[in-house]
């Protein structure tokens, strides 16, 4: 029988909360889930808790956890890429409270996939990584998606033209803002939200919504490097009604790089099409958790 465990433990100063998932006979091999911000440990329409009982069922241990400044956890909120030690502590915690523990996966969605990958590479505990929707965006790169999976998908929509029709739609307002993703997708003006690019929203199908590029690099050069520097093993997980799931597949498309280093055997992808960003429906749900458990016990 499984025991679900509240655990709480330090970090920087501030404390962690958050969830052990401990079958009667763990798998040497177990699965944090690290959770995308803004986001709770509980997930979107209980993600998390039910992947983390659906694969504790399997008898894979499971932890997830808020990190600082989200959820329970204390703390100032901080993005996707300052929770290294947050990671770090929260792998600590688990191997201590779990010890047959041998080595574990970070399983993350949307910016929570990019943060593992920057932080894998830099522990030896980290045997594999499961990368839901990985996060890539840039102001170009959202741009280009939005006119390829939003906006050409808009132009042939009967619902729309009924709206000109009736003029119920501000067809300048639209225009207006079409040509400025037209523009920003080839990088002759500035993102419309005047903003800088912060990381994954809490609605992360929408605009205006960006990633940090910072002096090391665009944040899709500097997760490849990420990637290529974990030796381990890797699952990708892509929805097919996602925009950030678009994003990442367009960068597959105009990246030689990316799409060599997904071509590795130590790389596998699944594809749900149809599926949104947080899986929300029953069927897709449990196929995440088929392919995440049926992976994680493969080796």
């Amino acid at each position: 029988m499984t025991q679900e465990v509240p655990i709480s433990f330090p970090c920087g100063g501030d404390w962690l909360y958050g969830m052990l998932h401990l079958p009667e006979q763990p798998a040497g091999r177990g699965v944090l889930l690290v959770v995308g911000g803004p986001q709770y440990r509980v997930g979107s329409h209980r993600q998390f808790v039910l992947l983390a009982r659906a694969l504790a069922d399997a008898a894979i241990p499971v932890m997830r956890f808020d990190y600082r400044g989200m959820g329970d956890s204390d703390g100032e909120p901080r993005t996707f890429e300052q929770v290294q030690s947050d990671i770090r502590v929260a792998i600590d915690q688990f191997f201590k409270r779990v010890p047959g523990l041998r080595e574990l996966v970070l399983w993350g969605l949307c910016d929570a996939a990019s943060a593992a990958l920057f932080y894998a590479h830099t522990d030896s505990r980290v045997a594999g990584l499961v990368l839901a929707n990985p996060w890539v965006r840039t102001e170009t790169g959202m741009a280009k998606a939005y006119l390829k999976h939003y906006y050409l998908l808009r132009l042939v929509d009967p619902g729309l033209w009924r709206k000109i029709a009736r003029g119920e739609f501000d067809l300048l307002a639209a225009t207006k803002s079409f040509l400025q993703m037209i523009l920003t997708s080839v990088g002759l003006t500035p993102s419309a939200t005047g903003q800088e690019p912060r990381g994954c929203t809490s609605v992360p199908d929408s605009p205006g919504a960006t990633a940090t590029e910072t002096n090391a690099g665009p944040l899709p050069a500097r997760m490849l490097n990420g990637m290529n520097a974990f030796r381990g093993r890797l699952l990708f997980i892509l929805s097919g009604d996602d925009l950030t799931a678009g994003e990442f597949k367009d960068t597959l498309s105009a990246s030689r790089a990316w799409r060599k280093s997904l071509q590795a055997t130590r790389v596998t992808r699944r594809d749900l099409p149809g599926a949104n960003h947080t899986f929300s429906r029953r069927e897709w749900r449990d196929q995440v958790a088929h392919w995440t458990q049926e992976w994680v016990r493969s080796w």
